[in-house]
């Protein structure tokens, strides 16, 4: 059983070219000779293309491969076969890697568990905003014992909300800004709207060029 797909190499450094065909010939089996361009969209950046056959989840291992090296743009998508959903990987320099299951006209496929979590994952960055800025001398549940009980549950869990997210903001947040945000910044990081945006003048920049085709050992 083979499965079928494509390596885009959108941009990358001259310098690093011959390491890259190494690096592929790796997980293919077989010697690789990329085509090198010149990428109009980077000027002193190169890029390549090529479609690839190989065992079932090759594709994962491609995009492994290099994002080894930071300053590649890069995608890697792999058809469906039996067993397997279609696949695409997006890596930039700035946000990192992107990944996601592709259905047969292209469209992202989020996951029930993936959409959960974003919501989650919005609804506590809202429920800790909004217990941190309602606590206060002036607010109602001052008045009373039982009122000022829960109003110091709510404020503790909103500092704990706002602790978690804020770990998470700083582990994460250089490549992905919106982490913690609206439902609408978390379902655009599980669309790969940042990615796609990054990538599209590459994209642009290099329609019409040569694809080589490679069978893989294995």
């Amino acid at each position: 059983m083979t499965a079928r797909g494509v390596l885009q190499i959108h941009s990358a450094p001259p310098a690093l070219s011959p390491h890259i065909e190494w690096a592929a010939a790796g997980v293919f089996g077989v010697p690789v000779r990329l085509h090198w361009i010149e990428q109009p969209a980077a000027p002193g950046a190169v890029r390549t293309e090529l479609a690839w056959q190989g065992r079932p989840g090759m594709s994962a291992e491609i995009a492994s491969a290099l994002a080894a090296w930071k300053l590649l743009r890069f995608e890697v998508t792999e058809e469906a076969s039996a067993g397997c959903d279609a696949v695409r990987y997006s890596c930039t320099p700035t946000l990192g890697m992107f990944t996601a299951p592709v259905s047969a006209n292209g469209d992202i496929m989020i996951s029930e568990n993936r959409l959960r979590a974003v919501m989650t994952l919005a609804a506590n960055s809202a429920a800790g905003t909004s217990g941190a800025g309602t606590s206060g001398a002036g607010s109602p549940a001052s008045g009373n014992a039982a009122g000022g009980s829960s109003a110091a549950g709510n404020q503790v869990g909103g500092i704990a909300l706002g602790e978690k997210l804020g770990g998470l903001r700083e582990l994460h947040g250089p490549r992905h800004p919106a982490l913690g945000g609206s439902l609408e910044a978390e379902l655009a990081l599980l669309l790969g709207e940042p990615w796609d945006a990054e990538l599209e003048p590459f994209r642009h920049a290099s329609a019409g060029a040569p694809v080589r085709w490679l069978h893989a050992t294995g």
